[in-house]
């Protein structure tokens, strides 16, 4: 993970800080939770902390519900989006694979270019 993603996923901010910053009521952010659309840390003392990705969630979930989306509707975004990043870190996993495998076979030369280089008329 590099810096800036560790900084944003760091849950320090408490739930009044939150408020303010999306405009949500704290029922309204505990109800999300509630429902499984955002999952903010707890602090020593149980209270609530959350990241800078909560709160940009958070700002999301608002933005879907002012599109009339419902809770579930919502849900399924998430879990789309979920499914399509690991699709996507996949695809990235299997071409990694695949070059390996060209250049096992030598049909890829080591510096990523190809191996026979083709001359253009």
């Amino acid at each position: 993970m590099s810096e800036k993603e560790l900084r944003r996923s760091m849950a320090v901010l408490p739930i009044g800080t939150v408020m303010k910053l999306t405009s949500l009521t704290a029922r309204q952010i505990r109800y999300y939770e509630e429902n499984e659309l955002v999952f903010p840390d707890r602090s020593e003392g149980n209270r609530r902390l959350f990241s800078l990705n909560d709160i940009d969630r958070l700002l999301e979930i608002k933005d879907f519900i002012a599109e009339g989306l419902n809770i579930a509707d919502i849900k399924q975004r998430f879990e789309q989006r979920k499914e399509e990043l690991k699709r996507s870190i996949s695809d990235t996993q299997m071409r990694k694979i695949l070059r390996e495998e060209l250049l096992q076979t030598g049909r890829l030369s080591d510096d990523s270019g190809p191996a026979f280089p083709i001359k253009r008329v």
